[in-house]
């Protein structure tokens, strides 16, 4: 896809080297690598469990509204639209307060054999 081909709108929807606290997101590591791409959808009024990611990912709100509450106490909504770049290292959660399903779709960067997320129950 080109921004010149005819017909083609292009957007930039998120660009940056920090996660959605500011923090800057670490290196790729060494390896064979993997791009995953997931798409959840979360029930109304669900509070998804406590985790830690080990490598970057990121994703795009679909529908509905995705608050991420970190082990700090900082927190953010993303609306149906919007990037959100996660956070690496650091403990946090995620809920729909909302009425209506939340959908996204979440893109990760690792290597083979890394695993997406790791529960970190308190």
């Amino acid at each position: 896809m080109n921004p010149g081909d005819d017909g083609v709108a292009i957007s930039r929807v998120v660009e940056t080297a920090a996660s959605w606290d500011g923090a800057p997101l670490p290196s790729y590591p060494r390896g064979a690598p993997r791009v995953t791409i997931l798409r959840a959808t979360v029930p109304p009024h669900t509070t998804l469990a406590m985790h830690t990611h080990a490598l970057v990912n990121a994703g795009v709100i679909l529908r509905g509204e995705l608050t991420v509450i970190a082990e700090t106490g900082a927190q953010r909504m993303f609306r149906a639209g919007e990037g959100i770049v996660e956070l690496v290292g650091t403990r946090h959660y995620g809920e729909n307060r909302g009425d209506g399903e939340l959908e996204l779709v979440m893109f990760y960067a690792g290597t083979q054999g890394m695993s997406l997320s790791e529960r970190a129950d308190l």
